[in-house]
């Protein structure tokens, strides 16, 4: 491959008070109660890849050239996931992370499952944007 990237995609669990809005502690001590109780809901109030809103957009967006093929690493700690690259592939994807596996071929979207990372190599064809998704749509 000619460029790695490593996607580490993290949800949040930030409490929300009695009309949706978002709340605001003093302390992590103060907020524990509040974010224990949001975390045991299982839905997360955020879904990010890197640890913050945008940090694969812009300035800190994953490039590459037509022709180069990319090697995309992506990890989850807790909830499966389904990465997508809009307007291309997997040509090879090692959803376990296991190298020494043989690859499947040309998928449009893998899974990784929660607790683990996976892997897939993309070859670049046409010029323009790919868009890197989750594709837990719900």
């Amino acid at each position: 491959y000619d460029r790695a990237y490593y996607i580490g995609e993290t949800e949040f669990y930030i409490p929300r008070d009695a009309d949706g809005n978002f709340k605001s502690y003093d302390s992590h001590a103060e907020s524990l109660p509040d974010t224990l109780a949001a975390m045991k809901s299982l839905v997360p109030s955020h879904v990010v890849f890197n640890g913050a809103v945008g940090a694969l957009a812009g300035a800190n967006a994953m490039t590459s050239k037509v022709g180069e093929t990319v090697l995309l690493v992506h990890s989850q700690a807790n909830r499966d996931t389904r990465p997508h690259l809009i307007g291309g592939h997997g040509d090879y994807v090692w959803e376990e992370g296991k190298f020494a596996n043989a690859p499947l071929k040309d998928l449009e979207t893998w899974f990784i499952r929660g607790g683990s990372a996976g892997a897939a190599l993309y070859t670049f064809h046409q010029p323009g944007l790919h868009v890197y998704l989750n594709h837990n749509l719900i």
